[in-house]
């Protein structure tokens, strides 16, 4: 867990960056997570930064733990969110899974969900681990990597 002083570097060196790109009208939130530090950047237009289904928004977080590891010469795991965009998602794809699988469950046949980022995906496989009633797996190459969700 970093130490408060080093929250502040976090802050500003993302303030910085934010501010070399010419980003105005920011609001930078940093807190000390079990797991690492979670940053949530507010601003009004978000959706330029967020980029398509996140994609900017997690080379952005991933640009930032670099500049921030760097800056403390410590390794720590940085989550970057902006305006709750990964929380909404996560919120999302939760409900997603739930409803598949209760639909899967009802009609005793398999739904085949759009092609997600690992991450997404481990979010539905973890969200249905402990159903008894289907069972999930990933199918398909790279961009195209998918979850099937079956009955059992």
């Amino acid at each position: 867990m970093l130490e408060e002083n080093e929250l502040v570097i976090v802050k500003e060196a993302i303030e910085e960056f934010l501010q070399k790109m010419t980003i105005a009208d920011v609001e930078v939130r940093v807190v000390a997570k079990e797991d690492g530090v979670e940053a949530n950047i507010k601003l009004q237009e978000p959706q330029f930064l967020i980029g398509s289904q996140g994609q900017t928004l997690s080379d952005l977080g991933r640009l930032m733990s670099i500049i921030t590891t760097k800056k403390l010469k410590k390794n720590f795991h940085l989550k970057v969110d902006i305006n709750e965009y990964r929380k909404k998602k996560i919120e999302y794809l939760k409900n997603l899974a739930k409803d598949m699988a209760d639909e899967v469950a009802f009609t005793k046949e398999k739904k085949i969900l759009e092609p997600m980022s690992a991450y997404e995906r481990m979010v539905i496989h973890t969200e249905l681990a402990q159903r008894q009633d289907v069972v999930t797996e990933s199918w398909g190459d790279g961009a195209d990597r998918h979850i099937v969700i079956n009955p059992k």
